[in-house]
């Protein structure tokens, strides 16, 4: 009887190297999370697909996917919550990064028929590189695979070596500490991680796309597949001081205690708004006003992290995704720097990309200088493919519509 294979494909990283989530980057008209998922379900009874918990509300319909769970604060972590959802009765579970969308079906067939001979199977290609030690000396090369994904396991010994062993970026590591034997298969070379912005383009061409940047095939021509579009908006919104000296100060999310608040309709997020517009008007989807007016009750004291996230998704629906956004703040007071990184971490996990908090003081000029009140100006950058990215948002109401690096084994 055929053995039960699952797969647990791990896109719950933050992809600090690559500068946002690169497991939701739009490749070939598709998310890089997608076009790993589809293989993995060729080659799989079941596929578990491992977000991080922030993305679950904006990302979690996955397509080929028989379960999308929140992961946790590390790899190991993340693959455990992927293996809770795993059926009991599975023998193999095979886990993979969603960041290499490359692995062919024969190298997940590979991977999971050597499962038997071994506790752990993993894919490996050669080291060609001369490899240098940092405290002197060459080492030598032949002695040494770079680990790629997928890679196969007993699911039993899985669970048990992740019950009991402590963190790893590579799950073979803590079968083989638990006293399970590794296998090693060839791996392929095609199968690139990705791993820097630049590493778009290789997968796009090896997916027979368009490259992100030229939206050229390479024979030079206009492909009729899914291009790369930009889109890029500005935002501005200012915000008076409250007389309520029971008004709470809210900028980018983050609470401000001792503070004098804003005055407004909603909680006055005035950094929270600058990025919302910035992204509305780069999707042509208007101003905040026509989504929330302060004449509706609903948003009343509002937080503004959650028009925030009804923004996202919006413009999620339109095919976009946020590349960036940089957001300056003026004002007199409180300074910005004490919580920026708190305001950036709030922001970005609402936004899906980078969000970067700049402090600006007015220098005594005007309204601001006087410290009446604060305002935020910001700049979005939006991607999205032409197949689904189509044009300007109006024009459709018009017609009615993570392994880090690779792993190197001894």
């Amino acid at each position: 009887m055929a053995r039960r294979i699952w797969t647990i494909v791990v896109a719950a990283g933050s992809g600090s190297r690559f500068g946002r989530p690169k497991q939701f980057e739009l490749v070939a008209g598709r998310r890089v999370l997608d076009h790993a998922v589809a293989t993995a379900a060729r080659n799989s009874d079941g596929v578990v697909v491992v977000l991080p918990a922030t993305m679950l509300a904006r990302h979690g319909s996955v397509e080929g996917a028989a379960a999308v769970v929140a992961g946790g604060a590390s790899r190991s972590e993340s693959v455990r919550c992927g293996l809770a959802a795993v059926p009991d009765d599975v023998e193999v579970v095979l886990v993979h990064d969603a960041a290499r969308p490359l692995a062919s079906d024969e190298l997940f067939h590979r991977v999971a028929q050597a499962v038997g001979s071994a506790a752990a199977v993993v894919p490996v290609v050669a080291v060609v590189d001369t490899i240098r030690d940092r405290s002197g000396g060459v080492v030598d090369r032949d002695r040494l695979a770079a680990v790629q994904t997928p890679q196969g396991f007993d699911a039993r010994l899985l669970r048990a070596a992740h019950a009991s062993g402590p963190e790893a970026t590579d799950d073979a590591t803590l079968v083989e500490a638990a006293g399970g034997t590794v296998a090693l298969v060839d791996g392929e070379r095609t199968n690139l991680k990705i791993t820097e912005p630049g590493d778009l383009a290789t997968v796009e061409r090896s997916l027979g796309g368009q490259s992100e940047l030229g939206g050229q095939s390479e024979l030079g021509g206009q492909s009729e597949g899914a291009s790369m579009q930009l889109r890029v908006g500005n935002g501005f919104d200012v915000h008076r001081f409250s007389d309520d000296p029971d008004r709470p100060l809210v900028l980018g999310g983050v609470r401000f205690d001792g503070e004098r608040g804003l005055h407004g309709h909603s909680d006055a997020d005035v950094v929270a708004h600058a990025v919302a517009e910035a992204v509305l008007g780069a999707a042509g989807l208007g101003d905040l006003g026509s989504h929330f007016p302060d004449t509706d009750e609903r948003w009343r004291g509002a937080d503004s992290l959650r028009l925030l996230a009804e923004v996202i998704r919006l413009v999620a629906e339109q095919g976009w995704s946020v590349g960036n956004v940089d957001c300056s703040v003026i004002a007199e007071a409180p300074k910005m720097a004490p919580r920026r990184a708190e305001m950036e971490s709030a922001l970005t996990a609402i936004v899906g990309g980078p969000v970067t908090i700049k402090g600006r003081r007015a220098e005594g000029i005007g309204g601001l200088g006087r410290r009446e009140g604060i305002a935020a100006l910001a700049t979005a950058l939006l991607t999205g493919t032409r197949s689904s990215a189509c044009g300007d948002a109006r024009d459709d109401q018009e017609a009615g519509g993570d392994v880090g690096h690779e792993e190197v084994r001894p």
